[in-house]
């Protein structure tokens, strides 16, 4: 992954601070979360957040392999 320095607002960056700090994430990283989120919610408008926080979430279970079967019925 390549880095690249951009200018950000100062407000942006002080309250990534504050909520990556909240999530146990740098403030680098809570943005790069915030926009991966807003790229995901821009490609399906029709998506409440809800469902993609959790098929996040459902994403990371399967790379670190912790997954069950589901039984159906």
């Amino acid at each position: 992954m390549s880095t690249a320095s951009l200018r950000l607002d100062s407000e942006l960056v002080a309250r990534a601070k504050i909520i990556g700090s909240a999530q146990s994430r740098s403030t680098a990283k809570q943005i790069e979360h915030w926009a991966k989120i807003g790229k995901i919610m821009e490609a399906n408008p029709d998506l409440p957040y809800s469902f993609v926080q959790e098929a996040l979430i459902a994403q990371a279970e399967k790379e670190a392999g912790d997954l069950e079967e589901y039984k159906f019925g």
